[in-house]
């Protein structure tokens, strides 16, 4: 009887080592899309159209003041803050214009110095010289009256007007080039802000004219289980499960 259930045992053991265990499907991960940006803001006082310098290989815009000799700065100086004491309003108005009458007054002899060789520069380049100077003083005049970067641009003048007072006339040159891009920012940074906003709006107008994709829906198709193998065969001894008391010695 012992020797009987001891292969039963045995034979059982092996059917269940036999059976395949039934595999888990893995998760189903959905990948999301990435957000779009955020749509930008068109820069306060700008309009569609609207014309702006072009942006330069070395990331600077061209404006009025690149390239400038060191006459070139201070009679650029000069024009931005004409500007500013013509034109910014506010608290600090009549500060601006005294500061600046005070800088014509100590500056004299460098600023008349400085138009004089400024305007040599221009007659070396022949033809109508006078045309050309006054169309690039009439540009550098309009530069620092755009209504867009006023507010900013007349911070910067006050800022520049109350620093220059201390400036010796031998001075004047480098102070001059180091604050005209101060004097400038307010509008180059406008630039860049209109530059971005349009990049953004020709991005959105070229994904438009595109047609529109259209997913196919999302399929979860399950992994099917593992089939268990077929259970084995085995033969057997009938003999093995006599009862012990009719096993022939």
């Amino acid at each position: 009887m012992r020797r009987s259930i001891a292969i039963s045992m045995t034979v059982l053991a092996l059917l269940a080592g036999c059976a395949t265990r039934r595999v888990q499907p893995p998760p189903v991960v959905a990948t999301l899309p990435k957000p779009a940006p955020a749509p930008l803001t068109m820069p306060k006082g700008a309009y569609v159209g609207m014309p702006i310098p072009a942006l330069m290989a070395d990331g600077r815009y061209a404006t009025p003041n690149r390239n400038l000799s060191a006459d070139g700065a201070v009679w650029h100086l000069r024009a931005a803050l004409n500007v500013a004491a013509l034109a910014c309003r506010g608290p600090e108005s009549a500060q601006v214009v005294a500061d600046y009458n005070t800088l014509l007054t100590a500056q004299k002899a460098m600023l008349a110095s400085a138009q004089t060789r400024l305007a040599s520069e221009f007659k070396a380049g022949g033809g109508d010289w006078q045309d050309r100077y006054d169309d690039a003083m009439t540009r550098l005049y309009n530069f620092f009256s755009q209504v867009p970067a006023h507010e900013a641009f007349c911070n910067a003048a006050a800022a520049t007007l109350t620093d220059v007072q201390s400036v010796a006339p031998a001075d004047l040159p480098a102070f001059a080039a180091g604050r005209l891009a101060v004097l400038e920012k307010p509008f180059t940074d406008f630039y860049a802000a209109y530059d971005a906003w349009r990049a953004q709006q020709a991005a959105a107008t070229r994904m438009a004219s595109v047609t529109p994709f259209t997913p196919r829906p999302l399929v979860v198709q399950a992994v099917p289980a593992a089939t268990p193998a077929a259970h084995p065969r085995l033969k057997l001894d009938p003999s093995a499960f006599a009862d012990a008391g009719t096993v022939t010695q």
